[in-house]
């Protein structure tokens, strides 16, 4: 009744509710450990044509995780968004990455175009299987999932079908870099 009532509210205020609020569950959530090492092959980054562990060298630091299943317009700007976090928060050791679950032929040259292109240079970019990692439960319905964690502990996540991922969506992400970051 109270979800009911509280929903009825935001409808009244004419306010919106961003797409990551719908039930799609997706990667470790909120309050829990990240599940540990997997290696990806590391397109972009120290290890760039290796397949290494980005969750181990980023260690405790906080980190955006991103798992993608598609490199559209839209996953575009929030890689771009949070390699610009990332070297904002560079005081902070803040990490990011993001591993591509797709075995397309040729997406590891994409993945490195569109690196150069839009000068994605903290982000790592990688690629995985396409059902992700063993243990990381990243939803074959989420296009985009996006963890924030520090302490190897989530703080935020976030779950995108396909084509549902705003601007404001990007924006509300790029926020909560603050859950993650002590200034």
């Amino acid at each position: 009744m109270m979800i009911r009532l509280f929903a009825a509210a935001i409808v009244a205020a004419g306010l919106t509710v961003p797409a990551f609020a719908e039930d799609l569950k997706s990667g470790p959530q909120t309050g829990e450990k990240v599940p540990g090492p997997f290696h990806p092959l590391n397109v972009t980054g120290e290890h760039k044509g290796e397949k290494a562990c980005l969750f181990c060298s980023n260690g405790d630091n906080p980190v955006a995780m991103i798992f993608a299943r598609t490199a559209d317009a839209q996953t575009t700007k929030l890689l771009k968004a949070i390699d610009a976090a990332t070297a904002k928060n560079k005081a902070a050791s803040m990490g990011s990455f993001a591993v591509f679950l797709d075995s397309a032929e040729g997406l590891d040259k994409k993945l490195a175009e569109i690196a150069s292109k839009e000068k994605i240079e903290k982000c790592v970019l990688s690629i995985d299987n396409p059902a992700g990692p063993a243990k990381y439960n990243v939803s074959k319905d989420a296009d985009v999932t996006v963890v924030l964690y520090v302490g190897r502990t989530v703080k935020a996540n976030y779950a995108f079908a396909k084509g549902k991922i705003t601007d404001k969506d990007i924006e509300a992400v790029v926020a909560d870099v603050s859950k993650i970051v002590t200034k």
